[in-house]
């Protein structure tokens, strides 16, 4: 790394105040993503869709719900081009302070009842933002992280970013659980859910204050000192381009050049994280509509027993990141995908329990099993990618895999489910998703200790730390 070390620490200085920032921006984000999803499963059929009944409303709003995965790879498309050729903190600003508008405005939209068929409109057109905005906020921050951090200690540091998704879905399921524990029913349904909505923009304000705090990336800034000096050997006469193009790390079009020099590492990446979405948003949103819809579980329960879940998935989070940096990224992400397709056949027969007990050991499994398999991502994607095309790369393999894990996974479930009368084979999609992400695994490689200045990854070498913690065991 090209930046100052903490006296004696051997990493960057600020790299602290670079991870706080990445953390509390992504926090805030899933905060607003995920709590359309609450949203859906609780309200908004009956606030934007009650004329298509019970039925049909149930499956509405998750349809609605996965526009913002189908937009998402478009985010990461526009945030990633200007991200890699212009920096990323702009476009890391720029993503948080879309999603941010999108989603308190959400909060203000009438409902049905007084806006007709122009609510559920807006509604997804709003999601769509959202979806817009997501798709370049997780990339951009997972850089910040990983071009600042120490490479035998990056996954750790990635770890920061990993948290956001727990955190924001806690304070997404704390606020509605308050609000269902505090006002009544008609209170919560009529106007009580828009609250978390509106008030987010409070939390983006948090947010855009400490990320314009931040300084550019150090591999970043080198990368484009590089191309400012090869551009100004050139003669006048071969300058065609403006300044700023010339500045980039890369020339052309970065998504150009990932579809056509990094196709394969996009898709087996996005078909690794498929499943780990899949089963996040199933566990989580659609686990939600379906105990309190279908199997007449309190929202209240149901909302305290997600709550007292979701800490064991930050905690593996924090476990496996840094366990990547002595195994490696591929291994530990593996080893979780693996446990988390066998426990995958466990949740929804465990649910249909009924039995508070098995249903909370259910959901507190896959909450371990996901952080496992999330917590080393933030800096297995960076390390796939050089660095002139790293934002596009790695924002395009994250939101792709969301598009078939988090996007059409709620409307399968629900399908199965109408179909057969249970969710028991929603298990077995689970699984079958999860067969898939390990064949994928296995064809990807190892990345853990590369230098991510270098502009192409051309062959990854064996870290010594990394052999030794897999011949030997674990480091304690």
């Amino acid at each position: 790394m090209t930046s100052d070390t903490a006296s004696g620490q051997g990493v960057p200085a600020g790299l602290g105040r670079v991870a706080a920032a990445a953390f509390v921006g992504t926090a805030i984000e899933f905060y607003d993503f995920f709590l359309y999803g609450l949203a859906a499963a609780l309200v908004f059929g009956r606030e934007f869709f009650p004329v298509l009944g019970a039925a049909n409303a149930l499956l509405a709003a998750p349809s609605v719900y996965a526009v913002a995965f189908v937009a998402r790879p478009l985010g990461a498309v526009f945030f990633g081009h200007f991200g890699d050729r212009l920096g990323r903190k702009a476009a890391l600003v720029a993503s948080l302070l879309l999603m941010g508008l999108a989603t308190a405005a959400v909060g203000l939209l009438p409902g049905y009842g007084r806006w007709g068929v122009w609510a559920p409109l807006v509604l997804v057109v709003l999601r769509f933002g959202q979806g817009f905005g997501l798709g370049g906020e997780w990339g951009g921050a997972a850089l910040l992280v990983a071009e600042y951090a120490p490479r035998e200690r990056r996954g750790r540091w990635a770890g920061y970013l990993q948290l956001g998704p727990a955190v924001g879905s806690v304070l997404a399921t704390l606020a509605f659980l308050s609000l269902s524990l505090f006002l009544t029913e008609q209170q919560f349904t009529s106007w009580g859910w828009r609250l978390p909505f509106v008030g987010s923009l409070l939390l983006v304000g948090v947010g855009l204050f400490v990320r314009l705090r931040i300084a550019e990336t150090p591999v970043f800034a080198q990368a484009r000192a590089a191309a400012r000096a090869a551009a100004e050997t050139q003669p006048a006469a071969e300058m065609q381009q403006p300044a700023a193009e010339a500045e980039a790390p890369g020339g052309g079009i970065p998504v150009r050049t990932v579809l056509r020099e990094h196709w394969r590492t996009v898709l087996l990446g996005a078909g690794a994280l498929s499943f780990g979405y899949a089963l996040f948003y199933l566990a989580s949103t659609y686990a939600l509509g379906y105990a309190t819809g279908q199997l007449g579980v309190p929202r209240t329960l149901m909302l305290a027993m997600q709550l007292l879940a979701a800490p064991t998935g930050g905690l593996a989070v924090w476990f496996s990141a840094g366990l990547s940096d002595r195994w490696g990224r591929r291994r530990t992400v593996l080893i979780g995908t693996g446990l988390a397709t066998l426990w995958s056949l466990l949740l929804f027969p465990a649910l249909e329990s009924l039995l508070p007990e098995v249903m909370l050991l259910a959901l507190v499994g896959c909450s371990l099993l996901i952080g496992v398999q999330l917590g080393p991502i933030a800096a297995y994607l960076p390390e796939l990618f050089p660095t002139r095309v790293r934002y596009t790369g790695a924002a395009l393999t994250y939101n792709l895999g969301g598009v078939v894990g988090g996007g059409t996974a709620p409307l399968l479930a629900t399908r199965l489910t109408a179909s057969y009368g249970t969710a028991a084979p929603v298990g077995w999609y689970l699984a079958g998703l999860g067969a898939v992400a390990i064949g994928c695994l296995l064809a990807m490689p190892e990345t853990s200790g590369v230098d991510l200045t270098e502009n192409q990854l051309t062959a990854i070498p064996e870290p010594a730390h990394r052999s030794a913690a897999i011949s030997g065991g674990p480091a304690g």
